[in-house]
């Protein structure tokens, strides 16, 4: 199974076609992309990411580095963050709904970080992503 839903290569999902992948999480995959141009210098770029097994997705980058990577999937989004290990202990120390909390126990990990894959699925996901995000650049910059 793949992380998004447009895995073909050779086809670009159209802006239609995302925002109808996305359906009724679209005001949160908006709202989510705004924090980000907002809160982060960033570069964006709609791309394959990863082989079929992720598919396109839309990745931020900060100072040539992965901040973030937002998958469509039927009906929402999936939020991919890469977090070093003094990330992922503070993170757990945190009130981190359903959702973080599943991805970190599910995430493989590597010794230095664990690839996150949260489906964004309620204001307290978006919440929890805003601080996961602040947990990146904080480790980041060490």
């Amino acid at each position: 199974m793949s992380v998004g839903v447009f895995t073909d290569k050779n086809h670009r999902p159209t802006d239609n076609e995302i925002l109808k992948a996305v359906g009724p999480r679209l005001s949160t995959w908006q709202e989510l992309i705004r924090f980000i141009r907002e809160e982060y210098r960033v570069q964006e770029e709609f791309k394959f990411l990863y082989g079929d097994k992720y598919g396109w997705g839309l990745r931020f980058s900060t100072k040539g580095k992965l901040l973030t990577s937002l998958y469509p999937v039927q009906g929402g989004f999936t939020v991919q963050i890469i977090l070093r290990p003094e990330a992922v202990e503070k993170a757990q120390s945190m009130k981190m709904g359903r959702n973080v909390r599943q991805a970190i126990a599910r995430a493989k990990p590597w010794p230095n970080e664990r690839w996150l894959f949260i489906p964004v699925e309620s204001k307290k996901d978006f919440q929890d992503i805003q601080q996961l995000l602040a947990l990146r650049v904080e480790a980041k910059q060490r």
